[in-house]
């Protein structure tokens, strides 16, 4: 008995790794359980051609949006651990989901880690009528105006949800929450001046700050964003330490072999290096990891710490799920 099973276990490890030598051998499915047309897609989809030319075949892009992101990551979970199936993920989808929500799976259990993406910072932004000029003005007319201020909000547990609370936190500040279902009907009444102020991705509404159609106020980083180097950071604006990025990531379903999990990486790390993909990346105003930071190791790193900052800032703003 014990030989026929070392003799099962020997033939199963055989399989792998001659899958592991061939891989890839047919298409590789991407979902990014995000609407298409977003800000994660559109940087996503800049990387996809030299992916493909980087593992030798084609990749195909599904956008599986629902529940938060939840249902997307969920169709990854239960894919065949192959590499064939890999998953977008953000810092909304593996961060604020696992506590806004009450997922199908286990971030831990159920996933392997790939490689970390390029991330994108919020900025406070606000119609282009309001009267601060700056952070600490916009400080001043929120205390001045408690609760008055009404502020966009994708989702009730969205980002932007997230980071107006962080920042009220900071400064002793209230606004009335807007909810909407997407980042552009929230953007359009921005622009139409129907809502005051929003902390939106920079992705999402550098077009319309840069037409002067809104104002920004300061970035949610510790750098300025390349794309719009005018707008200072919070730290500059005089309102330290709010920093909030949703960043990205790729991971496979747990169980997946080491080598093409190896392979995975190495192809982000190519298409993260080639300069015509950087450059897009930038114009769509994400931020690019040191190459340092691809490694599978440093994004389950990376989660673990994000995880353990945010999680009790969520719980305190008692954030829940629409």
């Amino acid at each position: 008995m014990r030989a026929a099973f070392v003799t099962v276990i020997a033939i199963l490890w055989a399989v792998a790794a001659a899958q592991a030598q061939s891989y890839p051998s047919k298409p590789i499915t991407i979902v990014i359980p995000l609407a298409a047309g977003g800000a994660v897609d559109t940087m996503v989809r800049t990387m996809m051609e030299s992916l493909r030319a980087s593992l030798g075949q084609p990749i195909l892009v599904e956008n599986i949006g629902g529940a938060g992101g939840t249902t997307g990551i969920n169709r990854v979970a239960r894919a065949a651990p192959d590499g064939y199936t890999i998953s977008v993920g953000t810092w909304g989808t593996h961060v604020v989901n696992a506590f806004v929500y009450s997922p199908p799976y286990d971030l831990a259990k159920d996933f392997e880690t790939v490689a970390l993406l390029p991330s994108v910072p919020h900025w406070i932004i606000a119609r282009k009528n309001l009267p601060p000029a700056n952070l600490q003005e916009l400080v001043a007319y929120m205390k001045a105006n408690a609760g008055k201020v009404t502020a966009g909000s994708v989702g009730a547990g969205g980002s932007s949800a997230i980071c107006s609370y962080y920042l009220g936190k900071a400064t002793g500040t209230t606004t009335t929450l807007v909810p909407y279902r997407g980042g552009a009907p929230a953007l359009q009444d921005i622009v139409a001046g129907n809502v005051d102020t929003m902390c939106d991705l920079a992705a999402n509404s550098l077009s319309q700050v840069r037409a002067g159609n809104i104002k920004a106020y300061a970035v949610t980083a510790k750098n300025r964003l390349a794309t719009a180097p005018e707008i200072p950071t919070t730290d500059e604006a005089g309102v330290p330490g709010v920093h909030i990025a949703l960043w990205t990531g790729l991971w496979v379903p747990k169980g997946t072999p080491k080598d093409i999990v190896a392979k995975l990486n190495a192809a982000v790390g190519q298409t993260l290096a080639d300069p015509a993909v950087r450059q897009r990346v930038v114009d769509v105003g994400f931020e690019i990891p040191a190459r340092e930071q691809l490694t599978p190791e440093a994004l389950a790193a990376f989660h673990k710490a994000e995880t353990e900052k945010w999680w009790p800032i969520i719980r305190a703003a008692n954030i829940k799920a629409e």
